[in-house]
């Protein structure tokens, strides 16, 4: 018999419902697939509020209260503090909804900064309401972004060439666990990183988070070769291409069309 869920518009309209009376409540919007236009059956529910300084735990008791009239919460975790972002962060998941569909939430006071509202980085939000105009574009100095996207890649080029040794020594050993993990983190992880920069670089440092959206289809089935190893002899063959390959796109990114693929996105 299949199991009848609450929806994500029952959870959206229950947040909306008990938030946007409230006068220490400013805003409330929807980040991930949602601010991209991605959302499918899979999706979870990212959002963003922004209440005054005092409030950030009425927040949160309001909206566990309202999710609770709707279905019990029966798993919560909630970030240690402070977080790595400054603002408030929990998670949840619903009783009688869909698992893929958990709550992932931040709770910023108003005066904050750091918004996450970098459109060309974290998509156009979704907004559920906005009473003070909270919700705006925070747009990006190019010069800037390019100048910070040189420096890391003068970084990748010098951290790729010096530890590549770390999956050799571990594979001559024979310890090949070992040697996957540093390949993932020394090898695969910065030639993902310099294809984004070359392709999209407002999110260079995604890591696999949108390849399938965002990087050339023959890229990504390029890729999933060098992901997908089946023992320690494979993985050192396809160590030695994917250097290859790290400098063969290293050397494809000029200033010039570096900047002129930065305007693109910016626009």
């Amino acid at each position: 018999m299949k199991q009848d869920y609450i929806t994500r518009k029952d959870i959206i309209v229950a947040l909306i419902s008990a938030l946007e009376p409230l006068t220490y409540v400013h805003a409330l919007w929807e980040g991930g697939a949602a601010s991209f236009n991605r959302v499918d059956e899979w999706s979870d529910i990212d959002l963003y509020v922004a209440c005054d300084d005092d409030h950030v735990e009425e927040t949160f008791k309001s909206m566990e209260r309202a999710l609770s009239d709707l279905t019990p919460i029966d798993l919560t975790f909630r970030l240690p503090e402070p977080t790595w972002h400054g603002h408030s962060q929990v998670f949840w998941r619903l009783k009688n909804a869909n698992p893929f569909l958990f709550l992932d939430i931040v709770v910023m006071k108003k005066p904050s900064k750091e918004k996450f509202l970098q459109y060309k980085i974290h998509g156009k939000p979704l907004i559920h309401f906005d009473k003070s105009g909270v919700v705006k574009d925070d747009p990006i100095d190019t010069q800037f972004f390019l100048k910070k996207l040189e420096t890391r890649l003068e970084t990748l080029k010098t951290n790729f060439e010096l530890f590549q040794v770390l999956t050799l020594k571990e594979l001559n050993r024979g310890n090949d666990v070992e040697a996957l993990s540093y390949y993932i983190a020394y090898t695969y992880k910065p030639l993902v990183e310099v294809l984004r920069i070359k392709y999209c670089p407002h999110h260079h440092n995604f890591f696999t988070s949108y390849v399938y959206y965002e990087l050339p289809a023959e890229v990504v089935k390029r890729l999933h070769r060098f992901y997908f190893i089946a023992d320690a002899k494979e993985l050192r063959k396809r160590r030695d291409e994917a250097e290859t390959w790290f400098w063969d796109v290293v050397k494809s990114i000029g200033r010039t069309t570096l900047k002129k693929k930065i305007t693109e996105e910016s626009t």
